[in-house]
């Protein structure tokens, strides 16, 4: 009922906005018809104070996310994360409960698979995306014991149950292990499946993409055996809730090696993604024979509940520094911005009441009419390249995005930027966000944010000026929220920033920051000569 109400208030929001940004338009046609009409007029520009501090980011909310992140992310600017992943694990469709094994089930190997984000660049050969960090990670993957409920028991409602970052108890309900890789890094390889042959050899029956790809353990000789042969035609395995309360998934958790590691984003979602069960059972033949049938198969998927738990370096204490120092009158001199349970900007166009009133006075007549059209309104916010010396080129962010904070959807420019790329959301967007610029040697020099319909919505059909955001995204066009926690001011962030793992450092709006690299409104226009 929450995320149907969410669902609606964001719709209920967008409608709004497009219907204001129609209204917008129309009112601006008009003014370009005359100022078109006058031969006379000029263009230029002007500079506006802003105020933007820093907020630390609570826990947030991680379960069922579009992917998820697991490794060992170390950041030179913000310390090291690790993130681990606990899903729940359901037969691959309803009529595999009350599973019928057949005759004498004997279990021969399991695989779990769940594949990376990657690209066929030719025959056979792939590379990885959203992948940080060189160095290789201890994996273990357990029996989880935790239960991951679908409903929230503390209300009376039928609300859904959230789990969030510093959900730290996953490792206290660990149950066998069933993998575990002193060294392990992913693999740009395709992986080959295997199945037996009649003689029971394994061999080649197909490949994949580069993928999470391991063979499981048997704990004790007959882990699988009695999870599943032993449970045949019981209520165990009879139905979804007994299902997922008998078994109740996997916990996938991952330690530096040395103090580093590596982290990637897995595709839980994928089709194939799963956990697959083999096993040989016997069959009776015309002649009355007994047969051995190879490669049944038990299927299971992620599509239930599943999280992430995001353990951040309690020792770096710059995002706590920052958050209880910010100034929110004058702004703060560096705005630190990290992903995930991390860090981000607040932004007020006009703080200063004055600020407003000179806008005001400057772009509407007395009579509340526009006077000058706005081109375009642009926020740019600098790199501080001093902090963010020792990062290499691939560990700065791409990519921001503003966010109206009170409604919690972006800034209504966001929705009419037609450059939306859904299979490369790096390019995705980019009259809106523009990509991180960088200088020659590919250090990170500036991010612009276009807010010029969110500008004329408070000029011209007097829309309140809330706060915004500036928040990292890892893809811009994943604006679904996530919730954050006991957190009043800020309800909720993109899943896109939930899922960036990466930080920087900005410029801010103080004024001790020198001016050729402090954040500031700068407005371009068109104005009719008197």
């Amino acid at each position: 009922m929450k995320r149907k109400i969410e669902a609606l208030k964001f719709i209920g929001v967008l409608t709004l906005a497009l219907l204001t940004f129609i209204a917008c338009d129309n009112d601006y046609n008009s003014l370009e018809s005359d100022i078109q009409g006058i031969e006379n007029f000029h263009t230029d520009n002007d500079v506006f104070p802003i105020v933007a501090y820093n907020k630390k980011v609570n826990p947030v909310q991680t379960n069922n996310l579009p992917s998820n992140f697991l490794g060992v992310y170390t950041d030179p600017i913000y310390g090291q994360s690790v993130t681990n992943i606990i899903t729940q694990a359901f037969p691959s469709s309803s009529n595999a409960y009350d599973p019928d094994f057949g005759t004498n089930p004997e279990f021969t190997y399991a695989y779990l698979t769940i594949p990376y984000y990657s690209k066929q660049i030719g025959e056979e050969i792939y590379t990885l995306d959203s992948l940080y960090g060189d160095a290789p990670v201890k994996l273990s993957i357990y029996r989880s014991n935790y239960f991951l409920r679908d409903y929230n028991p503390d209300t009376d409602d039928a609300i859904a149950q959230l789990y969030y970052s510093n959900n730290y108890e996953y490792d206290n309900f660990l149950g066998e292990l069933l993998y575990q890789e002193e060294t392990f890094f992913p693999s740009a390889s395709e992986q080959i499946i295997e199945e037996e042959d009649e003689e029971g050899q394994l061999v080649e029956v197909d490949k994949i993409a580069p993928a999470l790809r391991v063979p499981l353990l048997n704990p004790g000789g007959n882990f699988w055996e009695s999870l599943l042969f032993d449970k045949q035609g019981m209520p165990e395995l009879s139905n979804s809730n007994n299902f997922k309360d008998y078994f109740r998934g996997l916990y996938i958790k991952t330690e530096p090696v040395n103090g580093d590691g590596n982290t990637i984003m897995l595709n839980l979602l994928s089709s194939a993604a799963n956990l697959t069960v083999y096993y040989n059972n016997e069959v009776e033949n015309e002649d009355g024979e007994v047969e051995i049938v190879r490669n049944n198969k038990f299927i299971m998927t992620f599509r239930g509940n599943r999280a992430n738990v995001i353990y951040n370096d309690p020792t770096n204490t710059i995002i706590d520094d920052a958050n209880n120092n910010a100034d929110e009158v004058n702004g703060d001199q560096n705005l630190y911005l990290k992903g995930g349970e991390g860090s981000i900007a607040v932004v007020n166009l006009f703080e200063d009441p004055t600020v407003l009133d000179d806008f005001n006075l400057l772009y509407k007549d007395s009579e509340g009419n526009p006077t000058r059209l706005i081109n375009e309104a642009n926020l740019i916010f600098y790199v501080d390249q001093s902090a963010t010396v020792n990062m290499l080129e691939d560990q700065e962010p791409n990519r921001v995005i503003l966010y109206d904070m009170k409604n919690n959807v972006p800034i209504v420019d966001y929705f009419f930027d037609l450059t939306t790329n859904t299979t490369d959301p790096i390019n995705s967007k980019l009259n809106y966000s523009s990509i991180l610029e960088r200088d020659a040697s590919g250090r990170g020099v500036k991010y612009k944010i276009r807010l010029t319909e969110h500008l004329n919505n408070i000029l011209l059909r007097d829309s309140t000026n809330f706060e915004l955001g500036l928040y990292l995204t890892t893809n811009i066009n994943e604006i679904s929220n996530s919730d954050v926690l006991n957190e009043e001011d800020l309800i909720g962030i993109p899943m896109g920033t939930v899922l960036a793992p990466k930080g920087t450092v900005l410029y801010g709006s103080n004024l001790n920051v020198p001016e050729d690299k402090r954040v500031q409104l700068e407005i371009y226009y068109t104005e009719p000569d008197n």
